[in-house]
């Protein structure tokens, strides 16, 4: 396109063209510099020296013609064509480096990460579950489960395919029991996996089943189960939600108990279910031994109730009663209340889930005097009709004692002094001997020893050696206070007389079940000769005095046997003022006294309505006593007991 160039003027190639002006009328300065005007008047100034550019259609006045701008000329821009060529050749170099990409990754792929990614691709397929083993189930000595595992489901949601959560939360609600809003909450969302309950029986997922959720499955587990709820329960414990012991004999026999869990490795879909053709490996899962206890269940409960009915009429903090085989030292109760559930350990006080009788110490005051007596006469210094003159009060080491009832002189033979129970008495028997001697014979019956149960959390109580006896130490523990012991201590004490003079150490299990079926002994119990046979069985018939007319206890006496025992009325140690508060009432005891088998010792802590051994602990022995002798059929041995004589 060619533009026209004004006259007289030659356009320059590539140079910007000038825009043509219009021609101006001149206007010149009147004298004194004044402006034209126009001839109609017009008001509009020009300033001095300079013109004024009329407006577009518009006139000057008379005389002056319109003027009209010229076209204005615009330079086009050429366009110049592109090189087809080397737009190719760009488009190929690309190409070719996008290519290079692909083919790069390609080779990272198969070549240089083949292996590792091939393991995470086999890795994101396949899904590892664990096997729980069986736990092994506690018996009692006559076979019946204490404690079991039984089969169970865990309730599991998959979020995301969940249609409706407020309507199937209505529906779970009406057979889990558990709140609509609760199970909406956890059924809305887009996680794969949520539980919404645990341990529930296998009744229970069926009907779940029938209702036909969507995204609800269930996965399959055991639960522990304790039978016979409270029975026995402070023996053999619980455990916890991961089925681990947390007390009693559930932790204490732990590695037995547990067994060894499996795992299986299988393949899996996107969704998480298995592939029934796919690829399976694992381990099997190996079940715990099964244990049976020496505790009879029948006696356990008659022991529990019994003790139960003494603690509640006295107004007691707790009470434990241990019964005892004295020939094999095998425990066939231990009983302790307040119990507990262990079907439901939480809604209990930690306090009354553990063992009192083996885990709390206390002063055994004069049911301790038996031991003082068997040193004296095992030491050949006094026999049962040793006389010995009791003052009403004795003085020793500027300490006044007494006996518990006021009194002039008596003449007691040493059967009386234990029958009577007199303090003053024992004090002055024990003289015979001295204090290395008594300490010497209170360890061999076991004083401050662990009795060998391997409970957790036993207390092994308290002796001081002499050396760091005070003035006072040798005549309190002479006759109980100073030292000491759990029940099952105290129990195992009259367990060795009523043994002839032998402590066999005390035992909880009998024996181990196998997952075959076959059984396996425990460790046989250890046997320790104290006193020997004669001294034991004087001390025995001494015993028999303390529950005649004449003794402390005799509302321990079981019509048709011979009964040999001691009452106990001792202070009792406050943990919370390290001082003496309230009063510990007991009653040890066996039958048949002539030839004994069972051993029952009853402990009643901080009574506040009565505080008497006798009174309170002692018919408690005589109704467990009197069912554990007819539960074991022993029979009455028929013969007499021996008169003794109390007074010189």
């Amino acid at each position: 396109m060619s533009i026209e160039s004004p006259p007289g003027r030659r356009p320059r190639t590539g140079s910007r063209p000038q825009t043509p002006t219009t021609s101006r009328p001149s206007a010149k300065s009147g004298a004194g510099g004044a402006t034209r005007r126009n001839s109609a008047g017009s008001g509009t100034g020009v300033r001095s020296g300079g013109s004024a550019r009329p407006r577009s259609g518009s006139r000057t006045g008379a005389g002056n013609r319109s003027t009209q701008r010229r076209p204005v000329a615009r330079r086009v821009r050429r366009i110049r064509r592109g090189d087809p060529h080397r737009r190719l050749r760009l488009a190929l170099v690309l190409m070719a480096m996008i290519l290079s990409l692909y083919v790069g990754k390609l080779v990272d792929i198969q070549v240089v990460n083949a292996a590792p990614l091939a393991d995470r691709a086999q890795a994101a397929l396949l899904h590892t579950v664990d096997l729980p083993a069986a736990r092994g189930t506690i018996l009692d000595a006559q076979g019946v489960p204490l404690a079991t595992t039984v089969e169970a489901r865990n309730i599991t949601v998959d979020q995301a395919l969940v249609k409706n959560p407020a309507s199937s939360a209505a529906q779970l609600a009406r057979v889990l029991h558990i709140s609509a809003s609760d199970l909406r909450d956890r059924l809305t969302g887009t996680r794969r996996f949520v539980y919404l309950a645990k341990g529930v029986s296998p009744q229970l997922w069926h009907r779940i089943e029938a209702l036909s959720v969507p995204g609800i499955f269930s996965e399959r587990t055991t639960v522990r189960v304790y039978p016979a709820g409270a029975v026995a329960a402070n023996v053999v414990g619980f455990v916890g939600a991961d089925g681990r012991g947390l007390g009693g004999l559930e932790y204490g026999l732990e590695n037995e108990l547990a067994g060894k869990d499996g795992s299986l490795t299988y393949e899996r879909a996107a969704g998480g279910r298995q592939i029934p053709t796919g690829s399976r490996s694992g381990t099997e899962a190996v079940a715990g031994l099964g244990v049976r206890l020496t505790i009879d269940r029948d006696i356990q409960w008659v022991a529990q109730q019994s003790l139960a009915d003494a603690v509640r009429a006295a107004g007691a903090d707790s009470g434990t009663a241990v019964v005892m085989d004295p020939r094999t030292g095998r425990i066939l109760a231990l009983a302790d209340v307040p119990t507990f559930d262990p079907n439901r350990p939480a809604e209990t006080a930690q306090a009354d889930r553990g063992n009192r009788a083996l885990t709390d110490a206390y002063e055994p005051g004069s049911t301790s005097k038996v031991m003082t007596m068997a040193a004296v006469v095992e030491s050949g210094k006094a026999t049962a009709r040793s006389p010995i003159v009791v003052p009403p009060t004795l003085t020793r080491a500027g300490k006044v004692f007494h006996d518990h009832n006021p009194h002039g002189t008596l003449r007691l033979t040493l059967a009386g002094v234990l029958a009577k129970s007199s303090n003053i008495g024992t004090i002055l028997a024990s003289e015979r001997i001295g204090p290395q001697a008594l300490y010497s014979y209170l360890r061999k019956f076991g004083i401050a020893e662990p009795t060998g149960l391997q409970f957790p959390g036993e207390n092994r109580g308290l002796l001081p050696s002499p050396e760091n006896w005070s003035g006072t130490s040798f005549p309190t523990i002479a006759f109980g206070q100073g030292l000491s012991v759990n029940a099952v201590q105290a129990a195992s004490v009259y367990s060795t007389i009523a043994n002839d003079g032998v402590r066999v150490s005390p035992s909880l299990v009998s024996s181990y079940v196998n997952p075959d079926g076959s059984t396996s002994g425990s460790s046989p119990s250890r046997a320790v000769r104290v006193v020997s046979p004669a001294t034991a069985k004087m001390v025995r018939e001494m015993l028999e005095s303390a529950v005649s007319d004449e003794g402390t206890a005799p509302m321990a006496r079981i019509p048709g046997y011979r009964v040999a025992g001691k009452t106990g009325t001792a202070f009792r140690v406050d943990p919370r003022c390290s001082c003496y508060k309230g009063y510990v009432a007991s009653f040890i005891g066996m039958a048949p006294a002539d030839a004994p088998r069972l051993v029952v010792a009853v402990s009643i802590q901080n009574p506040r309505r009565g505080h008497f051994g006798g009174v309170l602990a002692g018919p408690v022995f005589k109704k467990v006593m009197s069912f554990a002798l007819q539960d074991q059929r022993i029979p009455p041995t028929g013969s007499r007991s021996p008169h003794m004589r109390l007074t010189w």
